[in-house]
């Protein structure tokens, strides 16, 4: 049979119709997110001790009502030892759940939530087409990283972030899924934008910066260093709220409703806590802050997110951690006569997200993307040196469990 003379191919169109599919959910979930989150911002203030904790509240009874949808470690575990099946069950809990948490000011992005259920599409249609194996692991992955990119806008950082999360060590544990994850990611990521009408330049304006000579690098190294050491007191923070939270009634709608009265407080002390950190990181870029009320942030902003996760509100931490990064940086461009500010605002949040996440490429082209820097090397030695000097046990502990299921 005579072939054809291009590689388009079933698979490759399949890929395509993944990355449609999940760029359409995409598209409406951050549209509800956006209409919903512009009604919870006119509340400030004391009433903040009202909002919050109802808003709590009703994530529990959504919880309770529709079922756990789990967090990312539940994410990782499914795709080592279930042949990468990801359940849609959750995802009715998931989207209202996280809807309610991000809008009302919970300090977790939309991220998590938008992989769990992107991953879930994959799976559905690997069921539709009746592929199994690794196959079928291949689209969960990619649908994973298409709802990751959506976010982002950057489909080559969302493929890599789908393979790295998956372990705390390995780049590329699942090494076949990455042109499909590409592929599915492009696809996704120009339908969400047609239909948002959102920008595709970057997200975060700082300060012009280039590369001027190798003291730059080695700048980023001792980034690299504070950023991981930041990352070691973000996790003995988080895990001291989930011992805390250990100690209240098992019931899910009261967890989260101590939660939103923790957050509102929070939130009353120093609103830039509030929200997940995507427009309030501008503020921290333009702002002139003293240096003590930027590190009092910056551990507030921690402590918001480890209560937000811990306490059972659902959201990912990704743009959350490099808010508090860029709080860091921007302390250390303060006090270091002759630091370049982009430079060290930057190279934190790498480091930050790296030592926590493990995903140290993603984050380089991530970042890379989002504040549109165009020489990206130092981020890429903030981000390795995080990642190096990360706790030997992982942030996320599923990482841990990289066994295939056969």
């Amino acid at each position: 049979m005579k072939q054809s003379p291009i590689t388009l191919t079933r698979s490759v169109l399949l890929w395509a119709v993944l990355g449609i599919i999940c760029g359409l959910f995409a598209a409406i979930y951050w549209i509800g997110l956006s209409h919903l989150m512009q009604g919870f911002e006119s509340w400030d203030g004391l009433s903040l001790l009202i909002v919050m904790p109802i808003a709590g509240l009703l994530v529990g009874l959504v919880i309770h009502c529709l079922g756990n949808p789990g967090e990312i470690s539940l994410i990782i575990d499914n795709i080592h030892l279930n042949n990468g099946r990801l359940s849609m069950r959750e995802n009715p809990s998931m989207i209202l759940a996280s809807l309610i948490s991000i809008a009302s000011g919970g300090s977790a992005g939309p991220e998590a939530p938008m992989v769990q259920v992107t991953g879930s599409i994959g799976t559905w249609l690997a069921d539709r087409f009746q592929l199994s194996g690794e196959a079928l692991r291949t689209l969960s992955i990619a649908g994973m990283a298409s709802g990751f990119t959506v976010l982002f806008g950057a489909p080559l950082g969302g493929a890599f972030f789908a393979l790295e999360i998956l372990h705390h060590q390995q780049v590329a544990l699942y090494g076949e899924a990455i042109l499909p994850a590409i592929v599915a990611s492009c696809a996704g990521y120009t339908i969400f934008v047609a239909l948002t009408q959102l920008g595709i330049g970057p997200v975060w304006h700082f300060p012009q910066y280039n590369v001027t000579s190798l003291f730059d690098f080695s700048e980023a190294i001792i980034y690299g260093i504070l950023g991981a050491i930041a990352g070691w007191i973000f996790i003995a923070i988080f895990r001291g709220c989930e011992r805390l939270f250990e100690l209240l009634p098992h019931s899910i709608y009261w967890k989260t409703t101590i939660t939103g009265l923790g957050l509102g407080g929070l939130a009353v002390l120093f609103p830039l806590t509030r929200f997940f950190g995507e427009h309030q990181l501008e503020a921290i870029i333009d702002g002139n802050f003293t240096i003590s009320f930027l590190l009092i942030l910056a551990i507030a902003k921690m402590l918001a997110i480890s209560i937000t996760v811990a306490g059972g509100w659902r959201g990912g931490i990704i743009i959350p951690l490099f808010f508090t990064g860029a709080c860091l940086g921007k302390i250390i461009s303060m006090t270091h006569f002759g630091a370049n500010g982009t430079l060290a605002m930057i190279c934190m949040m790498a480091a930050l997200n790296s030592a926590v996440t493990r995903t140290p490429i993603s984050t380089t082209l991530l970042l890379a993307k989002l504040t549109g820097l165009g020489t990206f090397t130092p981020i890429l030695f903030a981000s390795v040196v995080g990642f190096f000097l990360a706790p030997r046990h992982p942030f996320i502990t599923s990482q841990l469990n990289t066994k295939k299921e056969m």
